[in-house]
């Protein structure tokens, strides 16, 4: 935690002695105690610049300043909700330090730097996924480049919502099935990083909102993730739930938390039923049990 700014002391710690005259025969009266310039009222209120001094790998930093601040990250300027707290992620291989600059509204800037604790990735072995998903022939190829483009950009939306600073709920109860970051090899064959957490429920089983959104994306039938819905949380946080069996809702809906937007299948690449819910800061992954685990 780092104090980055102040404004004016507050009240000095004063004892007022008030001397009462002596009533003399006359009936004089004792005068009215007067206060010392240290004991009137501060002008303004302290302020602080609230930052993490660490973070896991894939985790989320929050962070707190003045809502009126201006606040920096990677040449990005974040918003600042109307009580001043700000987020962004840490990718599954970040290394830090993250350096965070806040400027105040008086010009003064302070740069913080958030430390990165990195993490153990396990080697994941899925077999039984259809050949032509690990290995596609070019035709194959090019859709899934296509599909993946237009979710890329669905990430990129960035706007003021605060509907991720919400405790999140699981969108299904069920067995951890696979980790978010852990490496993948499919059929014998090495993949990518799993970029979210796998979740084990029977197919139909009704997938809730974590927290409230909008949906930026919904497709039923993409080539490695078959089902697919992405829920923007605002200041671009998002999930995106995958493999689904059948979506409840469309580009543009408003979201409340727990409302079902869709239920578990095994579309796409899957080997069966199961929710792989993830979750990303722009284009940059981050962990969802990270989230789920946040205290504040």
């Amino acid at each position: 935690m780092s104090r980055e700014w102040a404004g004016p002391l507050g009240l000095a710690a004063c004892s007022v002695v008030l001397a009462m005259a002596t009533a003399c025969a006359a009936g004089a009266q004792a005068r009215p105690p007067v206060l010392p310039e240290t004991a009137r009222p501060a002008a303004a209120p302290v302020r602080t610049s609230v930052v993490p001094e660490s973070v896991p790998q894939g985790g989320l930093v929050i962070g707190r300043t003045a809502p009126d601040a201006i606040v920096e990250y990677g040449g990005r300027r974040l918003h600042v909700t109307p009580y001043g707290s700000f987020v962004f992620g840490a990718g599954r291989d970040a290394s830090g330090p993250l350096l965070v600059r806040i400027t105040d509204p008086g010009g003064s800037a302070l740069t913080h730097r958030v430390a990165v604790t990195p993490r153990e990735w396990p080697i994941e072995r899925v077999d039984g996924v259809p050949p032509k998903t690990v290995d596609p022939p070019p035709a194959i190829a090019a859709r899934i480049a296509r599909e993946q483009a237009e979710v890329s950009a669905a990430r990129e939306r960035d706007d003021p919502r605060a509907d991720f600073a919400q405790a999140f709920i699981w969108p299904v109860q069920g067995r951890i099935s696979g980790r978010f970051g852990n490496q993948r090899i499919y059929n014998g064959t090495p993949g990518s990083a799993h970029s979210g957490m796998d979740i084990a429920a029977p197919a139909g089983t009704e997938v809730r909102a974590p927290v409230a959104g909008v949906i930026t994306f919904a497709r039923p039938d993409l080539y490695l993730t078959g089902g697919t819905v992405l829920l923007d949380h605002g200041h671009g946080i998002s999930s995106n739930f995958l493999h689904l069996s059948r979506l409840d809702v469309g580009v543009g809906d408003r979201i409340e938390q727990g409302q079902v937007i869709g239920a578990v299948g095994a579309t796409g690449r899957a080997t069966g039923p199961h929710l792989h819910w993830g979750m990303s800061w722009l284009t940059t992954r981050i962990d969802p049990l990270l989230v789920l685990e946040r205290t504040r």
